[in-house]
C-alpha cells in the first residue's frame, strides 16, 4: 500500500519539478493558507482607517459604516470582532479596573530569593518492575535548587496533579510563580489561553504561570539538569513496584537536599539556601469586580448565560467566576480577576478573544 502511495505522488511532484525547479522537492508547509475565523486584512485595515476617521464612533457604527462600503463584498463581522480590531490597535478604553501584578512582558525571569521562582515538570514516563508505567511529577525552587517534590505518579491527570500541588503548598507556602513546559496537565492546547484547570487554580492562589518556549527545554535548563540525576541514580534499574520506587525517589531527595553541594550556591546544599514560602496556603481567596456591572458563573459545560443567552467561554473556566462590564452598546467586557479574555456581543453569542493575557509569561529565546 505504502509504495502504491508514493508511485501515485511521483507525477505531482515531477510536474512541480518542472514548474519551480529543485525548490519544488522540499517539504512544503502544512500551515493552512488562512484560519476558518481570521479576519481579511484588507478588512482589518478599513475597521482601523474608519475608526481614525471617526475617533468618537464605536464598534457598532463603525460596523455599520463597514457595511456601506463593503456593499456585500465581503462577510461583515460581528460587533465583538471590530471592537477586538479596534482594542488590538489601542483605539478603545477598557475603562477604569483593578490590575494588580499585571502581566508584563519580560526577559527571563531569574528569581533573586526563595520561592520567587519554582520550577514543574513530568520527568519522561518508565516501566517499574511490575510491568506498570510511572510518571515523577517534580518540583524545585529555582533560586535554591530545593528539591520540593518527586512523587511517583501513575498518570499526568489534572486530578492527581492537583492532589500533590495541594499537599507541597500545604507543607511550603505558595510561591510567586511556576514555570512549566506546554504539556498537560500544566497548559491544554483546547483550553482558551492554552489554559488548564491545573493553570487557572494557580492563578486563583495568586501565583503567575510561566511557560517555556515549544521546544526549548534549555529554558528550565536547572530543573532539567537535576532530572538527569534523578534518572541516573533512581531509575536504573527502576524499583519494582511505586511504593519502592517512592522510596527511592525520597532517599534521593533527602541526599540532593542535604548532603550535595552546588558551586552555584557556593558549595553549599540546597536546604542550606532554601526557607518555605511566607505566603501560606489557606484555600482559594474569593474573587471580587468591583469596577465591572455584574460578576457571572461559568458553568460546568464551560458557558456562561446572558439574557437567556448561553456563551461558550471555556471548560477550563468551569466554576469560575468572571467579571462583566458593557464597554459600548451591545459590546461586553469579559474579565477573569485581574486578566481581559475578551469582549461578547448578545447576537453572536460568543467570545471574541484579544491579544493573550498570559502569553508575556512565555520565556524568550535569550
Amino acid at each position: 500500500m505504502a509504495s502504491h502511495t508514493r508511485f501515485l505522488t511521483v507525477p505531482k511532484i515531477f510536474n512541480r519539478y518542472k514548474e519551480q525547479g529543485l525548490e519544488a522537492l522540499c517539504d512544503r508547509s502544512r500551515r493552512p493558507v488562512r484560519y476558518a475565523n481570521q479576519l481579511p486584512e484588507q478588512v482589518e485595515q478599513m475597521i482601523v482607517r474608519l475608526k481614525k476617521e471617526k475617533p468618537h464612533w464605536g464598534a457598532r457604527k463603525i460596523r455599520e459604516l463597514l457595511v456601506r462600503r463593503l456593499a456585500g463584498d465581503a462577510r461583515i463581522p460581528a460587533k465583538s470582532t471590530v471592537h477586538a480590531v479596534l482594542d488590538r490597535h489601542g483605539m478603545v478604553k477598557r475603562g477604569r479596573q483593578r490590575r494588580r501584578n499585571k502581566a508584563e512582558g519580560t526577559a527571563r525571569r531569574q528569581a533573586l530569593a526563595p520561592n520567587q521562582l519554582w520550577c514543574a515538570d513530568f520527568k519522561g514516563e518508565f516501566r517499574l518492575g511490575n510491568r506498570q508505567y510511572c510518571y515523577p511529577l517534580t518540583v524545585t525552587d529555582q533560586l535554591s535548587r530545593f528539591v520540593l517534590l518527586c512523587e511517583a505518579l501513575e498518570s499526568t491527570k489534572e486530578i492527581t496533579a492537583f492532589t500533590a500541588f495541594q499537599r507541597l503548598f500545604e507543607e511550603r507556602g505558595l510561591p510567586d510563580a511556576i514555570r512549566t513546559d506546554n504539556g498537560l496537565p500544566f497548559a491544554s492546547p483546547n483550553g482558551l489561553y492554552n489554559l488548564s484547570k491545573l493553570s487557572v487554580w494557580w492563578l486563583r492562589l495568586g501565583i503567575d504561570i510561566e511557560r517555556i518556549k515549544p521546544g526549548h527545554p534549555q529554558q528550565n535548563g536547572r530543573h532539567e539538569r537535576m532530572h538527569l540525576t534523578l534518572k541516573n541514580e533512581t531509575t536504573r534499574p527502576p524499583q519494582m513496584n511505586s511504593l519502592q520506587q517512592q522510596a527511592r525517589f525520597d532517599a534521593f531527595i533527602g541526599e540532593f537536599n542535604t548532603e550535595r553541594p552546588h558551586e552555584a550556591l557556593a558549595m553549599k546544599c540546597p536546604q542550606e539556601v532554601y526557607v518555605p514560602s511566607a505566603r501560606t496556603y489557606k484555600g482559594l481567596p474569593e474573587v471580587e469586580y468591583p469596577f465591572h456591572d455584574k460578576d457571572i458563573l461559568v458553568t460546568a459545560c464551560g458557558r456562561i448565560c446572558m439574557h437567556r443567552k448561553k456563551i461558550n467561554i471555556s471548560t477550563v473556566m468551569a466554576g469560575q467566576r468572571l467579571g462583566i462590564k458593557e464597554i459600548d452598546d451591545g459590546i461586553w467586557l469579559v474579565s477573569f480577576m485581574q486578566y481581559d479574555l475578551g469582549y461578547i456581543d448578545l447576537e453572536q453569542r460568543t467570545l471574541q478573544t484579544i491579544d493573550n493575557p498570559f502569553g508575556t509569561k512565555v520565556l524568550p529565546m535569550s
